[in-house]
Order: structure tokens, then sequence, then C-alpha cells
């Protein structure tokens, strides 16, 4: 697969690589939504900390100048909303998201995802895939609105998240010939 574009627009949507420079804002963001996170992302569990921010954004930038993955920061009006990102997989790749707290139920995710799904095939993913625990009704209805097939489930890596059974379902996407 090419490498993603570091901007891309939809309307009011915008998703933009994230930067050394976001340390405060992802920090402020997901600090203010460890509660509505931390049920599912075993790394809001415990409280974020600039320090959680500063290496997650060093991971990032490591791993978009690898190849291995490509994360953005979600906008709508100018405002950052969440984060949502490509992990390459062989022949493929994974999208993962989250939102902060207050900005769910209003289709972002859903366009986010439809935005990134459209840009990675045209790039030459061959499928792309989303992973969420069972229990995570919210993030099962992205990849049920947008067409994806739910082909498995899998054992979930550790650590797992408060509100995580272990069982995670895996929906899948076929780049259309």
């Amino acid at each position: 697969m090419e490498t993603p574009a570091e901007t891309y627009r939809d309307g009011d949507l915008t998703l933009t690589r994230w930067h050394p420079g976001d340390r405060d804002l992802l920090t402020k963001l997901v600090s203010g939504s460890v509660e509505h996170l931390g049920p599912w992302l075993f790394w809001a569990t415990a409280g974020y900390t600039s320090d959680d921010s500063s290496e997650f954004l060093r991971l990032t930038a490591k791993r978009w100048e690898s190849g291995e993955a490509y994360e953005y920061a979600i906008g709508e009006d100018g405002e950052v909303t969440g984060g949502v990102g490509v992990l390459t997989r062989d022949g493929g790749v994974e999208i993962g998201y989250w939102l902060a707290h207050g900005w769910t139920g209003r289709g972002l995710m859903t366009r986010s995802v439809a935005l990134l799904t459209a840009e990675v095939f045209r790039l030459g993913a061959g499928y792309v895939e989303i992973m969420h625990d069972e229990r995570n009704v919210r993030s099962a209805a992205v990849p049920a609105r947008l067409g994806f097939t739910k082909v498995r489930e899998e054992p979930a890596e550790k650590p797992l998240a408060p509100s995580c059974t272990g069982t995670n379902h895996v929906w899948r996407l076929t780049r259309p010939s």
C-alpha cells in the first residue's frame, strides 16, 4: 500500500496526522474522556498524562515513517474530537478508532472510517478489518453501517480494559474489483 496523505477532508470533517505539537491538545482530550474511554481502551484506564501523550506521539511518528501505522486526529469544524488509525497488515489494513466524550452519536466515526477505507483501497490495500470487544456495541455499529462482514471471533491481546471480555469480533471489507 502507498503512504496515505497527512490530511483528508470531507466537508466539515478533517483527518490530520498527529504531530508532537499536539501533546497538550491530546492530553486534554483524552484525560477529559477517561470515564468514557477507559472501559474499552486499556491505555485510558488509569488516567492519561502529558507523558502518555508524548509517548503516543513519539510512537506515532516512528510508525508513520516505517509504514507500520498512520494515525490521525479527527476534527469537526476545527475542533479535535478523537483519533483514528490505519495499521498495515499483510495485504490489507486494520482501522482502529476512538471518540472523546460528548462527540459520539453524530456520525463522525462512520464518516472517518468510510473516508479512510476508500483511501486505503485507492492506495492498494486489499482489505480493511475492524476489531472490537464483543460487548462494545457502539464500535460494532461502525463496520455494520459501512457494509463490513463479521468474519471471526478471536482472543483479545492483553492487557484488557475493564469492560472487555477477552473476545474480539473482527469485521472485514474487501476492496471492490
